[in-house]
């Protein structure tokens, strides 16, 4: 049966309810608004490097704050002005359900429950947020004392290369004392191992080395969740959060293939890291790599939606945009939509209050999303091994004479009326001659520029009829010869 998967960040929970009465009832109130949706598994992160309950093994968010000091007190000094208030709101709300008693894990666990969601734990093994300001409030001691662990000690070219390389025995064991005391404190249905938070765990050239320690990391870990099991008196799963496709996971160490037809995983979610949407991810490959293995499958899709690298906003995505996606995943195969940056309020999709319910009711089943507008766009794969190939179909310079070709899955073939729509950067306004557009050989007519609602790109967009009947199920090609030079940096096929 499909269905919704919903991660709960580590922080969004206690920065959006800052100021308010938190008394046990009204933490656990919070889970309400998932009863009776199509979400099936609530993921519940208690960490990034510090953790966000009373922790006996990592230092909590909290540590070093003074609950009376001014904003600019030693730990958030090292923020700049602006942020030190927001910083502020996540860590006193956590340290004041501390100081009350609460425990929010434990709280939602039980409150889900109630509801028939299955509760599950999902920890961040890497997370790298800040790592370009060493005093950032939210870094371990663990971290700071140790750059010899990082993964590459010699430069600092971006985050990743902070992260902690797993190669070294004292990371593995680090996260191993973790995941003990989440088995211990925490009566979870599953433990989710977020690899993809963020995504590199081992120096460039050892990936490989990486692998077989990452494998037999899973592997202990399956075998303490499996003593546990007896304790707690049911069944204990293992996820894990991997790179899209299978070849990038493997040659960044993560052999999710093998953890599955060892029997060591139950789920598996494949995912972009952050920087798109990702809506051309190969299920089907996925689905044939873990034939027999009776894993659950899940579509990772991530809440912004970008058409290349470097695009200078970062729209988040709509209701119609996570229905196409997730009916083009659903319809490759996918068990389950698993939304990520999806929560309730300020990290949140466009139009959170308004369509966050019909989201929840929605997109998780091709049956709900049945007959209902939604929009395919092209998007790209942010994640890749160091030194693999990266490819991009956008921004597209196109000279006077020249065809370009875009492949989206689109899912179901639509019943309804549907459109390409291109949008065009530098400025120039097309006429109805300046682009012959194509959808499977079917030409298309120009019906003018329009104006998308979110999200959308920050240059004129136009639209091409596509005639009826010519949307296939699955891929549909779009081709577009240009009679003058122009950049498309937009492409989507919308289902009215």
């Amino acid at each position: 049966m499909p269905g919704i998967a919903l991660n709960e960040d580590n922080s969004h929970y206690f920065a959006s309810r800052a100021g308010q009465a938190l008394d046990r009832e009204a933490v656990a109130s919070w889970v309400d608004q998932y009863a009776d949706t199509q979400v099936r598994e609530l993921l519940l992160c208690p960490n990034a490097m510090r953790a966000s309950y009373a922790s006996a093994v990592r230092e909590p968010i909290w540590h070093g704050y003074d609950p009376d000091g001014p904003d600019d007190q030693p730990l958030f000094a090292s923020l700049p002005p602006a942020g030190r208030a927001g910083a502020r709101r996540w860590v006193h709300t956590a340290w004041q359900l501390a100081h009350d008693g609460i425990d929010p894990y434990a709280v939602w666990i039980e409150r889900a429950r109630q509801h028939y969601l299955s509760p599950w734990m999902t920890m961040r093994m890497n997370d790298l947020h800040g790592v370009d300001d060493d005093a950032n409030f939210m870094h371990s001691e663990f971290w700071r004392a140790h750059p010899e662990y990082r993964r590459v000690p010699y430069r600092f070219a971006g985050w990743t290369d902070r992260a902690l390389d797993y190669g070294r025995e004292e990371v593995r064991d680090h996260a191993m004392r973790f995941i003990r005391e989440l088995a211990e404190c925490y009566d979870f249905d599953g433990l989710e191992l977020d690899w993809m938070r963020f995504g590199y765990h081992f120096r460039p050239g050892y990936e490989a080395e990486g692998a077989e320690l990452l494998t037999a990391f899973t592997a202990e870990v399956r075998k303490l969740l499996d003593g546990w099991e007896h304790t707690r008196g049911h069944r204990i799963f293992l996820g894990a959060r991997v790179p899209s496709r299978p070849m990038t996971a493997l040659r960044l160490g993560m052999d999710a293939v093998a953890w599955a037809r060892k029997g060591i995983v139950d789920w598996l979610v494949v995912t972009p890291f952050w920087a798109t949407c990702e809506t051309d991810m190969p299920i089907e490959l996925w689905r044939t790599l873990l034939d027999g293995t009776g894993v659950t499958l899940c579509a990772g899709l991530e809440v912004l939606l970008r058409p290349y690298p470097g695009y200078p906003a970062h729209p988040c995505n709509a209701l119609e945009t996570v229905r196409g996606a997730a009916a083009a995943m659903l319809d490759r195969g996918a068990d389950r939509v698993y939304l990520f940056n999806y929560m309730d309020g300020e990290t949140a999709m466009a139009n959170v209050e308004e369509d966050y319910g019909a989201l929840l009711r929605e997109v998780g089943d091709l049956k709900t999303l049945k007959d209902k507008p939604r929009r395919h766009v092209v998007t790209f794969a942010d994640t890749w091994a160091p030194g693999e190939a990266e490819g991009y179909l956008l921004p597209s310079a196109m000279s006077a004479g020249s065809w370009k070709t875009f492949r989206l899955p689109t899912g179901p073939a639509p019943s309804g009326a549907s459109e390409v729509i291109l949008g065009i950067q530098d400025g120039l306004a097309l006429a109805y001659d300046s682009l012959e557009v194509r959808v499977n050989g079917a030409p298309c007519a120009f019906a003018d520029a329009i104006t998308l609602a979110d999200p959308k790109p920050a240059f004129p967009t136009y639209a091409y009829i596509i005639p009826d009947h010519t949307l296939h199920r699955g891929d549909n090609v779009v081709e577009i010869l240009a009679h003058e030079a122009v950049t498309v940096g937009w492409v989507e096929i919308a289902v009215i």
